[in-house]
């Protein structure tokens, strides 16, 4: 399983698009890939502790909870992360 986390807040125009851009890519994935993606939200809005790292980043998206992007989401490069992410984890 991957774990995608798209961290925002209420209001945010670029978390509007960076949550579109992750649902669309996910949907997208090929058959079985996509089941293997947990998408969680979590909103800096409702965590101090995200607040303080991530307030002046968001959208910020972190997969297994690495940093892949924040700011812009750029829908091919996250397709690729999340297909070599479930290549690595189908050989672990």
């Amino acid at each position: 399983m991957t774990t995608l986390t798209l961290i925002g807040k209420p209001d945010c125009h670029l978390c509007d698009v960076a949550e579109q851009i992750v649902e669309t890519v996910v949907a997208e994935l090929p058959e079985g890939a996509a089941e293997r993606v947990t998408i969680e939200q979590a909103s800096i809005a409702d965590d101090a502790a995200l607040y303080e790292k991530w307030w002046e980043k968001i959208p910020v998206v972190l997969i297994d909870g690495e940093l892949h992007a924040h700011w812009r989401v750029s829908a091919d490069r996250l397709r690729a992360a999340l297909l070599a992410a479930d290549t690595q984890g189908a050989s672990a």
